[in-house]
This record gives C-alpha cells, sequence and structure tokens, in this order.
C-alpha cells in the first residue's frame, strides 16, 4: 500500500524560502508523474508543479513559475519543492500526489503560511 507523507512547512515571511517534502513508502510504480497540490483556504484544491520519477519532463502552474522548483530523489523515494519568492497568496495546505491523482494517495498535507 502506498503512502506519501508530506513534510517542511511553516510560517515564513514574504519574500522567503521553503523546501518541501514528499516522502514515499510502499510499491509506487516508478513510471508515475509526481506532482505538487495545494488548497488554500475557501479554495479549490490545485495543481502546482509535476515531474516524472526519472526527474524530467518538470512543469509548473503559471502562478509559481520561476520561483518554485520540483525535483526528485529516487534512492530516498522522496519528491521535493523548493519555494523561494513566497508570496501571501502561496499560503495553503500543500499535498503530493500522482498524475493523474489517485484517491488513495492523498496524505495530511503540510501547511505553509505566507505572512509578516
Amino acid at each position: 500500500q502506498v503512502q506519501l507523507m508530506e513534510s517542511g512547512g511553516g510560517l515564513v515571511q514574504p519574500g522567503g524560502s521553503l523546501r518541501l517534502s514528499c516522502a514515499a513508502s510502499g510499491s509506487i510504480f516508478s513510471g508515475y508523474t509526481m506532482a505538487w497540490y495545494r488548497q488554500a483556504p475557501g479554495k479549490e484544491r490545485e495543481f502546482v508543479a509535476a515531474i516524472m520519477w526519472s526527474g524530467n519532463s518538470p512543469r509548473y502552474a503559471d502562478s509559481v513559475k520561476g520561483r518554485f522548483t520540483i525535483s526528485t530523489d529516487n534512492t530516498k523515494n522522496t519528491v521535493y519543492l523548493q519555494m523561494n519568492s513566497l508570496k501571501p497568496e502561496d499560503t495553503a495546505v500543500y499535498y503530493c500526489n500522482v498524475v493523474p491523482t489517485i484517491a488513495n494517495y492523498w496524505g495530511r498535507g503540510t501547511q505553509v503560511t505566507v505572512s509578516s
């Protein structure tokens, strides 16, 4: 059974940085595309960034392009999201999952709050 566990969130000032981690346990197909999603209060969950486990073909939502970087470490079965130049509108709970999403893979997420 696959479990995805997000970590690394916190409170940061505008312009600051955070690095999120998504650790995958269980048997996850290496051909999957992994992704980060986020859900802000009162809004629907949205796509943030995606990447193949091989590290190829990263892609980003327009709202984070140039500020966020997604990467993988296959030796640790972990996907990262480096977030720079954070803005208050980046405040949300961040989740990882595959593309397309699988309902049973949703974890608890990690809270990111950008505020002065």
